[in-house]
């Protein structure tokens, strides 16, 4: 098995410098650093797992997560995976910071710094999609603080790693399922959370492709959103059903679910209006089963909320990138017989 001193003399620097190199210490230079890594990798340089776990704790690490709050239950879910991994990695001298935050993108570089005031090592981060958050983000791996995106992406940047939904084809699944389920001609609405969230405008422009090459009895009428609130989304959801009686389909791309549904029962529309969802909350679950939601497609938060810490863990004791920069978590269509 290689030795980091191997590495070394076939560098031609000191063990100190591999050493930085491999646990993503910074100070030195991005040249040696890539002649490092391809020695290590030619030479199938495994850690020794028992001195990371010592070295773990030695370093006290602090991971940082930021992820969206408002009254979308599905990032409870989320979190759960994220205590999880808080309880597993307290071993290792690790600890936790949790900031949630509405769709805003000054919240969430506010957020950042916060946690950066509080010395973290890595964060982990539902990315809000504007160019200051993509910026911040590359800042970040330029300050050797690593970024691991969960539950939403955003392009451009040099987060290590993105753990979540395929949103396209999320949105692909969803059209397919309305297409399936609907005859004669369709109106449809769709309601996502924020078009500045770059998961809810993929799963929107995957519908819409699908509908468009298969499905051409569905035809989107408004697309309307609700910030994920409850509230909100029942108001704009009442407000497109009295402005469209045409409307006959409903798309929920993000949160809001409960509050869209119910503005669906007090038009007492329920079952004239296909509708197809994402996740499986309580309050969903319900209406699928009460059959005012034809379908919902799931996208297993736990995993995402423990499968993105853990590949930052892993990277900041070990130097590992995970094996995958795009870590996709499966697919889950649910209706009633199934929920």
């Amino acid at each position: 098995m290689a030795t980091i001193k191997e590495i070394a003399e076939l560098s031609g620097v000191s063990r100190g410098t591999v050493d930085r190199v491999l646990n993503n210490r910074g100070s030195v230079s991005a040249k040696t650093a890539e002649k490092v890594l391809e020695i290590a990798k030619a030479l199938d340089y495994r850690p020794n797992k028992a001195g990371l776990t010592l070295a773990a704790q030695k370093k006290r690490l602090r991971l940082g997560v930021i992820l969206f709050g408002n009254s979308n239950p599905f990032f409870d879910e989320v979190m759960k995976g994220v205590r999880y991994q808080e309880e597993r990695l307290a071993c290792y001298n690790c600890s936790i910071l949790v900031r949630q935050i509405a769709y805003d993108a000054a919240q969430q570089l506010s957020a950042i710094e916060e946690l950066l005031a509080q010395d973290v090592h890595g964060i982990v981060l539902a990315p809000y999609n504007a160019p200051a958050i993509a910026e911040k983000i590359n800042a970040l791996y330029e300050q050797h603080i690593p970024t691991v995106t969960v539950n939403t992406d955003i392009d451009h940047t040099r987060r290590i790693a993105y753990v979540g939904s395929n949103y396209f084809l999320s949105g692909e699944t969803a059209g397919g399922l309305m297409g399936l389920m609907t005859k004669g001609e369709i109106h449809a609405g769709i309601v996502l959370g924020s078009r500045q969230i770059l998961c809810h405008t993929d799963r929107v422009a995957g519908f819409r492709n699908c509908i468009q090459k298969k499905y051409p009895h569905i035809h989107v009428t408004a697309t309307i959103q609700n910030q994920d609130d409850e509230v909100e989304s029942f108001h704009v959801t009442q407000t497109l059903l009295q402005e469209h009686p045409e409307i006959n389909a409903l798309y929920f791309a993000a949160g809001g679910v409960y509050g869209g549904c119910k503005a669906i029962v007090a038009q007492n529309r329920a079952h004239a209006v296909t509708v197809i969802t994402h996740d499986r909350v309580d309050t969903t679950r319900s209406f699928v089963q009460e059959g005012v939601i034809s379908a919902t497609i799931c996208q297993q938060p736990f995993l995402q909320g423990s499968q993105s810490l853990d590949i930052l863990f892993n990277y900041l004791t070990a130097g590992e990138l995970p094996e995958k920069e795009l870590n996709y978590v499966a697919a889950d269509i649910r209706i009633a017989e199934n929920i």
